[in-house]
């Protein structure tokens, strides 16, 4: 009989919500700061919250296991589906009159219009990256004994962040996009996002801590199937 955990569900809904928020809302808009001994850093505004998905997928996997981790993944890559289904019908739609409906509607199609090829991008480089990142990490987790939770975190994000950063921005803006602002934005993403993991670090040791008393759960995924084609845990 499978276990049920108390706080699994509200990890996989938390996961699913940053992931649509920072894809939709964050993702088509390149930011700059001016950052001491940097100079100006181009990178795209859903860096700042993005990273938060991997966060969650690390401790799903940490505490629960690859196979939990690969449910929510799935989890994601539908809802991603669903609201880039429903913007380009929203946007489809025969406006009604008024000039003001007008301005929306050109508003809609400003901020959605190209969200099929972001959400393209999101769900092949989401799903590639973050089954990667899930696997290293259970992967370490045997080869460390259950040691060294850092190393797994940011080994694994390394590794995950490379074939995301890899694929979303070439996928969702080329040809919008000059491919140096691509290669500038994508490079700044991967450093930035691995950073952030690196800076979440306590916060991590903090969490899985607290959910593998709360839960009763230290799981190492020693005989487990690691297709990604399966969503049954």
């Amino acid at each position: 009989m499978q276990r049920r955990h108390r706080y699994y569900d509200l990890l996989l809904a938390a996961f699913v919500v940053v992931l649509l928020c920072s894809n939709f809302i964050g993702a088509g808009k390149v930011a700059t700061l001016d950052l001491p001994l940097f100079g100006p850093v181009v990178f795209g505004a859903g860096i700042l919250f993005f990273p938060i998905a991997y966060f969650f997928g690390d401790i799903m996997t940490e505490v629960y296991g690859y196979a939990h981790d690969r449910r929510a993944v799935w989890a994601g890559f539908a809802a991603l589906a669903f609201a880039a289904l429903m913007a380009q019908v929203v946007i489809a739609l025969p406006v009604a009159p008024g000039s003001y409906m007008a301005g929306y509607q050109d508003g809609l199609e400003t901020v959605f219009g190209n969200s099929w090829r972001i959400a393209l991008g999101s769900m092949i480089a989401f799903w590639c990256g973050s089954l990667s990142n899930s696997y290293v990490m259970a992967k370490m987790k045997i080869w460390t004994q259950g040691k060294h939770l850092w190393t797994r975190t940011i080994g694994s994000t390394a590794v995950g962040e490379l074939v995301d950063s890899s694929l979303f921005y070439v996928i969702a803006f080329y040809g919008v996009w000059s491919t140096s602002q691509i290669i500038q934005v994508a490079l700044a993403q991967y450093i930035l996002k691995t950073l952030w993991e690196v800076l979440a670090t306590p916060l991590t040791y903090v969490v899985v801590g607290f959910l593998k008393k709360k839960e009763n759960e230290d799981y190492y995924d020693t005989n487990t199937n690691f297709t990604p084609f399966k969503i049954k845990v």
